[in-house]
């Protein structure tokens, strides 16, 4: 296989400001391309054949899952997913793309009881190759208003009090509605932006930087297990397309 058609990862970004952060930086170290596209606005996108990429992971955003009308992209994001899941091709959701994964496949989309953002403790359902965590769970970086039930046959792997589904399983398929992508660029970047911090007194988002700057040790650990894991199921998947 020659280099221009080495299989990369597609990552479908929704903001600007939802970057992939570390699950990009697990990528590169293993020697993974990985190429961003945006096609919210688009009805009729222009994609990359299956063929060209050996996993897709879907970025967080302000919109919600079912926003077709105003953002028509959204229903190709829908159909990405579900094939490539029908593909086992491996597949990474983050916040709203933990979200796009449940719907697309069958799960429900609703508001929370109330939003989470700032850190909160995951407590661990199930235990899942995908999503390494320790019996205890942990703290971690919230920032939702949906949630969502989880499609026929998929593995709940953790939960909080408020939230039901915080991390799931299908197929080939993780979703996280937590933010293990997270560096502390991207939290400055989170935190300057005022569509990320409407409504938080600045109290909070002092609390934010503070608890991060204490927790961040402990998350990105998890964080590097989790998307390595992920990383070496795409590159394995690589493999296989080019046989």
């Amino acid at each position: 296989m020659t280099e221009s058609s080495t299989p990369y990862v597609l990552i479908l970004q929704h903001a600007e400001w939802e970057r992939p952060g570390r699950i990009q930086e697990s990528l590169e170290e293993a020697g993974i391309p990985t190429r961003i596209l945006t096609i919210l606005d688009q009805k009729k996108p222009e994609l990359p054949k299956a063929s060209e990429y050996c996993g897709l992971v879907v970025m967080g955003g302000p919109m919600g899952a079912l926003d077709f009308d105003d953002y028509p992209g959204l229903k190709a994001e829908h159909k990405l997913v579900k094939a490539a899941v029908e593909a086992s091709k491996p597949v990474l959701g983050v916040c709203l793309g933990h979200q796009i994964i449940a719907v697309a496949l069958g799960g429900k989309l609703k508001k929370g009881k109330e939003p989470e953002i700032g850190f909160g403790h995951i407590e661990r359902v199930n235990r899942h190759e995908y999503a390494p965590l320790d019996s205890e769970g942990m703290d971690v970086l919230h920032w939702h208003n949906d949630v969502i039930s989880v499609p026929d046959g998929a593995t709940v792997i953790a939960k909080t009090d408020v939230t039901k589904v915080q991390a799931f399983a299908y197929g080939s398929a993780l979703g996280l509605q937590y933010h293990l992508e997270v560096s502390p660029a991207i939290l400055d970047q989170w935190l300057s932006t005022p569509a990320m911090v409407e409504g938080l007194k600045k109290s909070q988002i002092k609390k934010i930087r503070d608890d991060f700057a204490q927790k961040d040790a402990c998350i990105h650990r998890v964080a590097d297990a989790t998307f390595s894991a992920f990383a070496a199921r795409c590159a394995s998947y690589a493999r296989a397309l080019a046989n």
